[in-house]
């Protein structure tokens, strides 16, 4: 019976590549249907890839760390006697009719085996588009492949109908920084020897004392890449607000026993997430995102919050939907469930999803206030900070207040200065007079 090549499946909607962040078996494992071949980190959530039919492991082509194309080959697997083998239109996104050859598959999955010429590696990652047609990508690629000084338009792209991403781009650069300079000169001219100065002593360190180096993949490679896409593209301007919660703060302690008898914690997260759902339908170009590729600003009609968690695997961003159309308590039970899950390693792929803006916590820690980093392509963030007991002026008197900072970071290119300063505002009322939050519910 012929080996059966495993591909990487489509794993979610827009999802078009995955790296393997570990191998849960190896060379030679007898595997059964269905069991857990390894962990894939996409740009959405990590998930577990299960073996599609019963057999031995035969080689393992996608290495630990590697950004693998859905559809390219993982694995190859000799099936067991009488096992049903699948087609690949079961398991990729190709249908059976065009798939392409196995050698061009595996071509675009990471083999282990030994290396090719360089000059090898640097074509199989190039293709010879039509006269007139352009790569498909995104502003920010294509400035990262001129600050690479590689040409975009030779590119073969591996994501989503054929667009050229990030990992494109490094691959191609680091292919091509790997091959042999044409006609490079044999000789050239000696400058004139200049004087050294004296060399400074150093303590000799033993090797692997002096530093510690961690691979950057899994979770943290997502964080990386993510921040600093959000960072080279979206135009971040962030807006500070001064609040005097102390009624707020009165309110939730006095509902607090309340919302347990119902089954949710209360924090004060619900109520913000309240007020800010109240300010983003009277300034909705919050609520939305920049399509780079399309060159549009998009505004959702719909308001899914997503919630930054602080895991043992790093940030994670789980969603909660609908807020608009939840009350507080509600609110409450739904962050507790998508913070819990992400933190136990159990978010579902949907709680990952379609976030339209986001709120970052980081009150529990400390600090006066920072600027948090647009989780792009939305337009806004929102930093909640720690309440602080600080002496206020009120009515002409100074008294002892609890007093927050919220910090809202938001992309010029979409809105203004004054949009974001104006649904502070709003926000600010309704959680220094939180009675009227009653009206939103």
């Amino acid at each position: 019976m012929s080996l059966f090549e495993f591909p990487l499946p489509d794993i979610g909607e827009g999802v078009a590549e995955g790296e393997v962040v570990e191998w849960k078996v190896s060379e030679g494992d007898v595997v059964a249907e269905d069991d857990i071949l390894c962990e894939v980190m996409t740009d959405k959530a990590t998930v577990e890839i299960p073996c599609p039919l019963p057999g031995t492991v035969v080689s393992i082509l996608a290495a630990e760390g590697v950004v693998t194309p859905v559809g390219a080959t993982l694995l190859t697997i000799e099936p067991a006697e009488g096992a049903h083998i699948p087609t690949v239109a079961q398991h990729g996104d190709h249908d059976e009719d065009d798939d392409e050859p196995a050698a061009a598959v595996a071509e675009a999955a990471p083999v282990a085996a030994a290396p090719a010429p360089a000059a090898s590696a640097v074509s199989a990652l190039e293709i010879e588009r039509p006269a007139g047609q352009r790569a498909l990508a995104t502003p920010y690629t294509r400035k990262l492949a001129r600050t690479a000084g590689v040409d975009i338009e030779r590119i073969r792209g591996n994501g989503d109908a054929g667009r050229v991403t990030a990992n494109d781009i490094e691959a191609y650069a680091a292919a091509v920084a790997g091959a042999p300079a044409a006609d490079a000169p044999t000789t050239a001219a000696t400058p004139a020897p200049i004087a050294a100065p004296t060399p400074i002593k150093l303590p000799t360190i033993p090797p692997g004392e002096s530093e510690t180096r961690i691979p950057i993949k899994g979770v943290r490679k997502k964080i990386a890449e993510k921040m600093h896409i959000s960072k080279s593209t979206a135009a971040h301007f962030t807006y500070v607000e001064e609040l005097d919660v102390t009624d707020l703060v009165a309110m939730r302690s006095a509902l607090k026993s309340d919302a347990a008898e119902m089954g949710a914690k209360l924090t004060y997260l619900p109520f913000i997430m309240k007020a800010v759902s109240s300010a983003l339908k009277r300034f909705p170009t919050l609520n939305g995102l920049t399509d780079d590729a399309r060159q549009e600003f998009v505004v959702k009609h719909y308001q899914n919050f997503g919630i930054a968690v602080d895991t043992d695997n790093g940030l994670m961003v789980p969603v909660a939907k609908g807020v608009d159309h939840l009350t507080i308590v509600q609110l409450a039970a739904e962050i507790t469930r998508v913070a819990a899950d992400a933190r136990d390693g159990k978010a579902k792929l949907a709680d990952l999803q379609d976030g339209t803006f986001t709120i970052t916590n980081a009150g529990n820690i400390g600090g006066l206030f920072a600027t948090p980093v647009i989780n792009y392509p939305e337009a806004a963030i929102l930093g909640v900070h720690a309440i602080r007991k600080k002496p206020w002026v009120v009515d002409g008197e100074i008294v002892i207040r609890e007093i927050m900072y919220l910090s809202i970071s938001i992309d010029h290119r979409m809105n203004d200065g004054a949009t974001g300063a104006y649904f502070m505002n709003h926000v600010a009322a309704l959680l220094q007079d939180p009675r009227r939050l009653m009206l939103e519910l």
